[in-house]
This record gives structure tokens, sequence and C-alpha cells, in this order.
């Protein structure tokens, strides 16, 4: 099956404050989106360790925490900060800004 990728919009520029974050849902994918130091990033919404969602998680500068076990992602790139596990690394989708409208790269099935 031939799989693309497309940019999706995802929300108003103004639907993130700085220094926070909101969880959406595209397709069937659930990502987080932050807003931090003037920019927005996209990451995998679910912890690898026990599901919870990052998005509700604890942000501080450019790293967030899980609320249930605190582990700590780097918000820039995904990277699992606690230890060298790249397995736990999340997953990151490319984002723009077009006006307004804060669009994310997301692969089509």
């Amino acid at each position: 099956m031939n799989k693309s990728a497309e940019f999706r919009n995802i929300c108003k520029v103004t639907d993130i404050p700085e220094g926070e974050a909101k969880m959406f849902v595209v397709g069937e994918k659930p990502i987080g989106v932050y807003h931090v130091a003037g920019k927005f990033y996209a990451l995998g919404n679910e912890c690898p360790h026990a599901g919870a969602s990052l998005a509700h998680g604890i942000i501080a500068g450019a790293t967030v925490s899980c609320r249930i076990h605190h582990w700590k992602f780097s918000i820039c790139d995904g990277k699992y900060l606690d230890e060298q596990k790249d397995d736990c690394d999340l997953p990151t989708f490319e984002v723009r800004i077009d006006g307004e409208d804060v669009l994310v790269k997301m692969q089509l099935e």
C-alpha cells in the first residue's frame, strides 16, 4: 500500500498559549502539540511507559514529564531524557505555521 504524508490543519496559533500543550486526535493517532519558546512542536501523545497523555503532563521549559511516573521527554525532538533508551523516544511530526493555522505533517494510510 502506498503511504503519503500531508500537512493537516490542527488548530489556531491562539488555541495553545505559550508554555502549554493540547492533545488532538488526527485520524486515530493522538498527538500532543506544544507551544514552547515561540515555536510549535508535535509529538506522539502517549508515554511509552504507561500510555498516559503527555500533552496533559508537566511542562518545564522544553521538557514534558508524564504525570504518572514522571518520565521526562524533550519537546523539541521527542528524546527520552532519563536514560539512553532509544526505544522510549517519542515519534515527532513536522509542524508548519500558515497564517494563524498550526499544520502538522501526518502519514496517511
